[in-house]
């Protein structure tokens, strides 16, 4: 029988928001703790999107999500620097091709203009052509927003995660969130092998958040899950652009999106697929086909044999819901500002926050903590808290001197396991020790298999190093959590 865990505000999630909900609750004077299904945090849909750091000109004026958006888009540079994050402000160029595209970049330069939006500018396709040459001719109109950057996704989260466990946060990983229920003023949440008490509960779930607000109230919003679809194109294609670029098309959908990554790459993507009822990461040929022929019309000279990864992602899209006899089905019209609902006091479910998901995390961690630190009488600033988190060491980004130091202080620096990527023995290392235990929780933190070979090199050496640093056998680790084994077969056989 489990103990009873007494916390006075508990996170269910550890993606981007449940991280930075987290982080915001230690800036108060509260016992607090996360909660995750998997074994290890960032596995959702934090894990598969586009980077991209929005200004605030895509969401309707006035609304909560144009004001943080707006907002988060400013101290976004100040953010990554005090969690040793990567960030570049590359800029953006929605581009159009024709009429029906013109009045989206003037509607779009008209919203960012009253939400507050700074530097944006309708350029003449000649004028967009001289910033971008690659693109193809006979762009009519285009809308410069210079504050949009890029971000690495998966170190933003985990560098949450990180500060918030710093600042006393306490995680504990597989535990998935299978009853919530009131107990007088205070709320029972069973994770996994915990019983966890608390008077505050943030719903941060994802998918699945939903699915655990309908534990204890009635359905209201529901998440229907889209596909999508991404091509990685290796460092020689970075350069193609140097601006994020969006292409307004003029039939109606999603056009094409190309982003210069902060790794240097080059990202095309998302398509928009239709989804069910459960999460799907895999690819789809409709999705590929719509990134390849988006990339022949608008970017024709780009090298498409440059590409070197394709992924699955799977991306939120909340609609309301109502009863029609025995059955929930979704209205006909989607959610496109920011969903957080309050079934009852001292819970919050944030229920299909999409784009800009990202750009805002850390805005409405902050908003939902204070939010609950208010509910809980507890809104005094904790003075020990420090925003600001030490990255592990990157030799590949150091000066020679430096790396050398480092080199002679910790051999394992030296030793370079990822040739692609100049990953090295100590920084595997280090990632497990910081949580990583699967092939892929290494991957997103320090990107062994992501460069041109994608893990054909190194994949054997991080296996040898999980097992070694964690003491299981090969057959024990997977590629990324359950159902995803790395080797098959009777034991004896390796």
């Amino acid at each position: 029988m489990s103990t009873e865990l007494r916390f006075d505000a508990v996170v269910l999630g550890g993606g981007l928001l449940g991280c930075f909900v987290a982080r915001h609750l230690t800036s108060y004077h509260l016992r607090c703790a996360l909660v995750e299904a998997r074994e290890d945090v960032c596995t959702g849909i934090s894990r598969g999107n586009s980077a991209i750091v929005y200004t605030g000109c895509d969401n309707k004026p006035g609304t909560l999500k144009a004001r943080l958006c707006t907002r988060a888009n400013r101290n976004f540079g100040d953010l990554c620097a005090q969690l040793g994050v990567p960030f570049q402000r590359r800029g953006s160029l929605l581009v159009s091709y024709g009429p029906r595209g013109d009045e989206v970049v003037r509607r779009k330069y008209r919203q960012g203009q009253e939400t507050g939006v700074e530097g944006l500018a309708i350029l003449t396709g000649a004028q967009a052509q001289a910033l971008e040459p690659g693109l193809a001719p006979g762009i009519s109109s285009a809308l410069l927003a210079p504050g949009t950057g890029v971000t690495d996704p998966w170190a933003l989260c985990f560098a949450a995660y990180e500060n918030a466990v710093a600042n006393g946060c306490q995680a504990y990983l597989n535990a998935p969130v299978t009853a919530l229920a009131r107990a007088g003023s205070d709320w029972l949440v069973t994770a996994g092998a915990h019983t966890i008490r608390a008077r505050a509960v943030v719903n941060c779930c994802g998918l699945n958040a939903h699915r655990v607000q309908e534990l204890c109230a009635p359905p209201s919003i529901r998440v229907i899950p889209d596909r999508a679809d991404y091509l990685v194109l290796d460092q020689p294609a970075g350069p193609f652009v140097r601006h994020v670029i969006f292409q307004e098309p003029e039939e109606k959908g999603k056009g094409l999106t190309l982003v210069p990554t902060a790794d240097g790459k080059l990202l095309l993507g998302p398509s928009e697929q239709p989804g069910g009822e459960k999460a799907d990461r895999a690819v789809t040929p409709e999705g590929l086909d719509f990134l390849r022929r988006g990339a022949a019309r608008v970017v024709p000279n780009l090298d498409l044999g440059q590409t070197i990864r394709a992924f699955g992602a799977t991306r939120p899209n909340p609609f309301y819901v109502r009863r029609e006899g025995e059955s929930w089905v979704a209205e006909d019209r989607g959610i496109h500002s920011f969903a957080i609902e309050t079934p009852h006091p001292g819970l919050w479910s944030l229920i299909g926050i999409k784009t800009p998901g990202l750009t805002c995390a850390d805005a409405l961690g902050e908003l939902l903590a204070g939010e609950a630190a208010a509910y809980l009488g507890k809104d005094t600033p904790n003075p020990a808290f420090n925003p600001c988190r030490t990255p592990p060491p990157r030799p590949r980004d150091m000066a020679l001197p430096e790396r050398r130091a480092l080199v002679a202080a910790h051999p394992a620096y030296g030793r370079v396991i990822c040739r692609c990527k100049d990953v090295t023995e100590g920084e595997i290392l280090e990632a497990i020790r910081r949580g990583a235990v699967t092939l892929d929780g290494v991957k997103r933190r320090v990107g062994t298999g992501l460069g041109r070979c994608q893990g054909s090199w190194c994949t054997h050496r991080v296996l040898e190093l999980l097992c070694r640093e964690l003491g299981c056998s090969p057959w024990d680790v997977t590629q990324d959590g359950p159902g995803s084994p790395l080797l098959e077969g009777e034991r004896h056989d390796l």
